[in-house]
């Protein structure tokens, strides 16, 4: 029996998901706060936490964080309103396993529950050190398609480029673009083909622990050091060691992984003696490394011989239709269903949607979709409720006058939210809930509203 941690502050909400999922057979601990969370990750072991990402006392982000910096991985599901989905695409970069938007449909989160539980799960157990076979599988392979797009066509021209080369590759992009799969194809194509690839996600790397997972480490170099550990350096010996989000790196460590490029050598955590390695390094990132401040310029140049930049998914509308697509039939044979087609308001929407979590957000929509899609046709119903919203709002105007006498929520532009609110916090006696049921929203989007506005 799975035990799972649910961390979520609205305590009706909490109660109706831990009923829901014991009744599915799972052991479940209810706490109310990030500071109970972390106390109990300290008391009991768990196998799957479950996260609101607004919490009372912070965000769902800082208990996957404290337990990062035990040197332990869980996996975690974050729980998110619809605004805040840009921020869980991030979080899924600190190791978070996937997020479900709210309203939680049942069906959705016991589908998410089982993947990171079960074997899909396996390769992102430990997120922080993700090892692949030095050929890539079918599997993995099927994971992506090219596109036809111009902007698709001179991606993989660059990756043909580069792939034979021994140069080391900055690839740069947004959450989602699909980096990963660039730093694949790269090992596939290269001489290093039949040699490890070794993946690294450096923003799930605590300061403490990345030294030891980079270069290893030797027997009581430092506190929970039982034993010696072999660095991925040299797990990756002969072939491609790829570091994701490598701009979370500290200081301390690209310092030491300059040396390594540059010298060829790496030293283990406590030890006197050097040892050499030959590896290709492949980085990526979403953000501006020279621009933060905070990453060395001298490292920069060393990783970045050749950049690819992967386009986010709003620049490939050319190649939409052919993910969608493909997402629907992975979907159909992963969940048994058998859609075909799409209603023509989904494929408006679709096409009206910016995606802000490129790819991977498009395929947990589309996964999301064909669940709760029992017959041939995927309709509107079975889209995210915001998420019509948003596009159904931002493309028409109200039908009826916005005003406090009627505070739809749903039928104001963003000008007049903030006086709307705190109109309705006044006639409510600021009772968040009643004021939430005013307004047409669920209480966890009037306090993302609040927070947006700075309301008190």
């Amino acid at each position: 029996m799975a035990n799972i941690l649910l961390v979520e502050d609205d305590t009706t909400f909490a109660t109706i998901l831990e009923n829901f999922l014991r009744k599915k057979g799972f052991d479940v601990t209810a706490t109310y706060s990030v500071k109970s969370g972390i106390e109990a990750l300290k008391r009991h072991t768990f196998h799957l936490i479950l996260l609101d990402y607004r919490l009372g006392d912070g965000i769902g982000l800082d208990v996957v964080d404290a337990l990062r910096a035990e040197g332990k991985t869980v996996p975690s599901i974050i729980m998110t309103s619809f605004n805040d989905v840009r921020t869980a695409v991030k979080a899924i970069r600190q190791g978070v396993f996937d997020y479900i938007t709210k309203p939680v449909n049942p069906d959705e989160l016991l589908m998410v529950v089982n993947e990171a539980l079960e074997g899909k799960s396996v390769e992102r157990e430990r997120p922080a050190l993700r090892k692949a076979a030095s050929s890539v599988s079918n599997t993995e392979e099927a994971d992506y398609v090219e596109g036809n797009s111009t902007a698709a066509r001179k991606l993989h021209e660059y990756i043909a480029l580069v792939a034979p080369t021994d140069m080391s590759v900055l690839i740069r992009g947004e959450s989602g673009t699909g980096k990963e799969y660039v730093a694949r194809s790269i090992h596939r194509m290269s001489k290093r083909a039949d040699k490890p690839f070794v993946s690294i996600d450096c923003g799930t790397l605590s300061k403490e622990l990345a030294s030891s997972e980079l270069f290893g480490h030797i027997k009581g170099s430092f506190t929970g050091a039982l034993s010696d550990k072999t660095g991925q350096f040299v797990e990756a010996s002969g072939g491609t060691l790829f570091l994701d989000e490598i701009g979370n790196l500290s200081y301390d460590v690209q310092v030491k992984l300059l040396r390594a490029l540059q010298e060829k050598v790496i030293q283990p955590v406590g030890a006197n003696k050097t040892i050499s390695v030959d590896v290709r390094v492949i980085a990526a990132t979403n953000e501006d490394l020279l621009g933060s401040g905070k990453f060395r310029e001298d490292l920069y140049h060393r990783i970045n011989e050749f950049e690819i930049i992967v386009p986010a998914l709003r620049d490939r509308r050319a190649d939409f239709q052919q993910f969608v697509n493909f997402f629907i039939s992975k979907a159909n044979t992963e969940l048994g269903r058998q859609v075909v087609e799409l209603a023509d308001e989904v494929t408006e929407i679709f096409n009206a949607y910016d995606w802000p979590g490129n790819l991977r957000e498009l395929k947990n929509v589309v996964k999301r979709m064909v669940l709760l899609s029992p017959g041939s046709r995927a309709e509107i119903s079975a889209l995210p409720e915001e998420m019509v919203f948003a596009i159904k709002n931002a493309d028409s105007s109200p039908t009826t006058a916005p005003s406090s006498d009627n505070p739809d929520l749903r039928l104001h532009s963003e000008a007049h939210e903030r006086k709307l609110i705190m109109d309705v916090l006044q006639k409510a006696k600021y009772n968040k809930s009643k004021a939430a049921q005013m307004l047409n929203i669920d209480r966890k989007t009037l306090y993302n509203k609040m927070e947006k506005y700075g309301i008190e």
